[in-house]
């Protein structure tokens, strides 16, 4: 006999930190929706009632408290349908832990009563994630029962493992398997995760829902990207990556499927909103961005168009002695290209008295990366200066490659408010652009920008080339030591010149304390700098 079809809406929201009262406004319109739908049960993501992650929030007594009380404001606000909302449970005093236990949990709520909760078994320590710190995990694992039908309902991590919680439910007869994300992007994780599922779905032999968080919340970018997959392993519904959607579907027919994009695509999308996230969630409105006419702030000032409009970027050149005619020509360009206003402000004559004011001093020595570095602590004092008196965020434009060997100064180029390609390494930077100019139709990023061979032009003919290996080569190594952990002999293993390698490695290991000292950037990779990679800056092991 065919069971009866079961109605499901998926709410992909974006939630703020710490918006208690603004996220719980969001999650009651969205189950009013729902019921507007018909649905049977509305899904919402992992901790959507405080946002994720809430990180040492979690350590305030009244934050936890004050979370609960939106809970129950949304409890309210369930007659007629299902909801199963994430958010922040408290252990009751004299249970197994302390009165200070609390847990990663989502709530089962019916017709204004909370009809159980579910706690996180499978606590995630690794990469970006830190949740042993927070949380204590689950000892139960119930299901629950609409239309007399069994479901069951795990968070995040618990679908991850192999042998699951998931796995119990499903034995225990749940035929509907729910979980409620908050799973941060990196290239090419998408793939994977709906492989996962995938799996999962076939082995319970179960449907599996998915329901992901949307949103970019300081370095992390939360995809979206929720789905469903029948019993048979197959995508029945789908909602759409990197924006706020809301998918209805039924357990007979499915729903809508959102098509995926194409890598570079996916990852120019994963740049827009967390940038566009970052600066609107904090409440900033317009960004100023230090225009060189090179290829790294052509690229963050087009996606900065694309996340804010043309009216909140403003571009800055400030030419030296050693900026090129087409290079200052470039930066005009783009700027008229973008629609951006375009401030010129020279520096020759603010680096002229600096050298005279240390000429004395520095009498009979060689120029060298010192005066370099003067040039691009002006030019970060002047964007500062701009954004101190008119409340503009400076975005900064380093790359991972150079982030990653210090091709960078502290407190010039360094120097901002938000990274925006600071995990995107200088050959992805190049895909980008190009993906951008395609599709424009038209070399929105002028053309010479992209052919002109990296130069910092902080000296007569410098280029890129005379400190760095080449960037296909450069960025090769990067992936093997940084993302990949191999060791010195691992990577010379695979083909690179041992002296490129011990020198590549060395500038990494060198430059930890400028990474420490730099603003946050979005992360891409499946390792980045801060979160993912957190390395001693005082060390002696060389592995040479």
């Amino acid at each position: 006999m065919k069971k009866e079809m079961i109605k499901i809406a998926i709410a992909q929201i974006n939630t703020t930190v710490g918006d208690l009262k603004g996220n719980s406004f969001k999650i009651i319109d969205h189950i009013k929706r729902a019921r507007r739908n018909n649905a049977d049960i509305v899904v919402f993501p992992e901790l959507a009632v405080c946002g994720y992650p809430p990180e040492d929030l979690l350590h305030k007594e009244h934050f936890i408290k004050d979370n609960l009380k939106a809970l129950k404001s949304i409890v309210k606000n369930t007659e007629g349908i299902t909801a199963v909302v994430g958010f922040v449970d408290a252990g009751p005093a004299g249970g197994a832990g302390s009165s200070k236990d609390i847990y990663n949990a989502a709530a089962i709520i019916r017709d204004k009563k909370l009809l159980g909760v579910y706690h996180k078994i499978e606590l995630p320590n690794y990469g970006v994630f830190d949740e042993k710190r927070y949380f204590t995990p689950g000892a139960k694992n119930p299901t629950f029962k609409v239309k007399n039908q069994s479901f069951g309902v795990t968070i995040c991590e618990d679908i991850w493992k192999d042998r699951g919680p998931y796995k119990e439910q499903a034995q225990s007869g749940a035929r509907i398997l729910i979980n409620i994300s908050a799973s941060p992007y990196h290239a090419e994780k998408t793939k994977a995760k709906e492989c996962m599922l995938s799996l999962r779905a076939k082995q319970t032999k179960a449907i599996v829902c998915y329901c992901n968080l949307v949103g970019g919340q300081d370095e992390l970018v939360f995809d979206g990207a929720s789905a469903v997959f029948n019993s048979k392993g197959r995508v029945i519904a789908s909602a759409k990556q990197f924006e706020e959607d809301f998918v209805v579907f039924d357990t007979h027919a499915g729903g809508r499927i959102s098509k995926r994009p194409g890598l570079i695509e996916e990852i120019y999308d994963a740049l827009i909103l967390g940038l566009r996230d970052y600066v609107k969630k904090n409440g900033f409105q317009k960004t100023v961005i230090g225009l060189s006419g090179g290829i790294d702030s052509a690229l963050v000032a087009a996606m900065a168009v694309d996340a804010l409009g043309k009216e909140n970027v403003i571009g800055v050149g400030m030419p030296s002695r050693y900026s090129s005619h087409l290079t200052q020509s470039d930066a005009r360009t783009l700027a008229y290209n973008l629609g951006i206003r375009f401030i010129t402000v020279p520096i020759d004559s603010i680096f002229s008295i600096y050298l005279t004011v240390l000429e004395k001093e520095f009498f009979g020595l060689n120029r060298d990366t010192t005066e370099e570095n003067l040039q691009a602590r002006i030019r970060g004092n002047i964007l500062m200066s701009f954004s101190n008196k008119f409340g503009w965020l400076v975005l900064t434009t380093g790359n991972k490659s150079e982030t990653s060997t210090g091709y960078c100064t502290l407190y010039g180029d360094m120097a901002g408010g938000f990274a925006v390609i600071k995990d995107v390494p200088k050959t992805i930077v190049y895909e980008l652009a190009n993906y951008k100019n395609r599709k424009e139709g038209d070399f929105l990023i002028p053309k010479s920008i992209i052919k002109r061979e990296p130069t910092a032009e902080l000296r007569y003919n410098q280029k890129d080339k005379d400190s760095l290996p080449p960037y296909p080569v450069l960025d090769s190594i990067l992936k093997e030591y940084i993302e990949n952990d191999k060791s010195y002999r691992g990577i010379v293993a695979k083909g690179f010149n041992a002296a490129v390698v011990k020198k590549v490695m060395l500038m990494v290991d060198r430059n930890e304390y400028k990474r420490r000292q730099s603003p946050p950037g979005i992360k891409i990779t499946p390792k980045a700098f801060g979160r993912d990679r957190r390395l001693p800056i005082t060390s002696k092991y060389k592995e040479f």
